[in-house]
């Protein structure tokens, strides 16, 4: 049985489509998993969700609980966040929870959980000054952002390689971080 707990989240980018594969990987590294997405991820997921839920053995969630209700996740040892979008990267810098997985995050920085986060942005996103500002901000508080050299690099719009996203260097910077 694992002993650490990852939990594993996704904005609603092509390489979300790979995160059976990612659990998988992370699970031979003695990882429990616990996938969380925002809303448009899990509505792209569809009916890949009880898939996953039971690949990892906890209910996929994207929706914050009720006040009252129990946590159904054990609590994080790391978290990944990947691919994170350009809203979702901008609205966590800012502080804007309005989902689960950008709330679950931002309040990690203060909880000091070890957290990496790899961007999937094209290029005309990147050349928007937020991006740059948000990866610095969350670089400054603790996070492990992989963008550039050694991790996400933009492509042009609609010209994107969702195989060669680094999920590897990804779990690679979780395994570093929750030393």
């Amino acid at each position: 049985m694992a002993s650490r707990t990852l939990y594993l989240f996704g904005s609603a980018a092509p390489p979300v489509f790979d995160l059976a594969g990612v659990i998988e990987t992370a699970q031979a590294d003695g990882w429990n998993v616990c996938v969380g997405l925002t809303p448009t991820a899990a509505e792209w997921l569809g009916d890949g969700l009880d898939g996953l839920a039971s690949l990892t053995g906890h209910p996929v969630r994207s929706q914050y609980k009720r006040p009252g209700e129990p946590d159904v996740w054990p609590k994080a040892d790391a978290i990944l966040f990947a691919p994170v979008t350009f809203n979702s990267i901008n609205a966590w810098a800012l502080g804007l929870t309005h989902t689960f997985v950008v709330g679950v995050v931002a309040e990690a920085i203060g909880k000091r959980i070890p957290t990496v986060a790899v961007p999937c942005v094209n290029a005309a996103y990147a050349r928007h000054r937020a991006l740059d500002r948000s990866v610095a901000e969350l670089r400054d508080q603790g996070v492990t952002v992989l963008y550039g050299e050694g991790g996400f690099t933009p492509n042009p719009p609609g010209s994107g390689t969702p195989d060669a996203y680094p999920w590897g260097p990804a779990l690679d910077a979780v395994r570093r971080v929750a030393r």
